[in-house]
């Protein structure tokens, strides 16, 4: 039996979905990404995985790019503001890399369009 603070799924495993994000990654985070409940476990992976990334020795801004731009493809209207938040945390080149990718998805824009003045 589980305990309630023991929570499914950990940020580490998010975090290694994000960071491989190959078909099955994307059917689990698919899956997070359904249930509001798994809103901050999704974040909280997200915040472990831009870690892990700025404070690597290679940047790999193609890849973090991608996942920003999947995730903003992906996400629904509810999570949108909270990935950019997520995004414009700092100011290190992982996560510029993250929000250009999260920017060119256009998710944002979908959640929240302008209206016409």
């Amino acid at each position: 039996m589980t305990s309630p603070s023991t929570s499914f799924p950990d940020a580490k495993t998010v975090a290694d979905k994000l960071a491989g994000l190959q078909e099955a990654d994307q059917s689990y985070l698919a899956l997070l990404l359904e249930n509001p409940l798994q809103d901050e476990r999704l974040l909280e992976g997200l915040a472990v995985y831009l870690d892990a990334a700025s404070a690597s020795r290679f940047l790999n801004s193609l890849k973090l790019g991608r996942c920003g731009e999947w995730l903003g493809n992906h996400a629904p209207a509810r999570l949108q503001i909270r990935l950019m938040e997520a995004a414009r945390s700092s100011q290190h080149p992982a996560y510029m890399a993250f929000r250009d990718g999260l920017t060119r998805s256009g998710g944002l824009e979908r959640a929240f369009p302008k209206s016409p003045t």
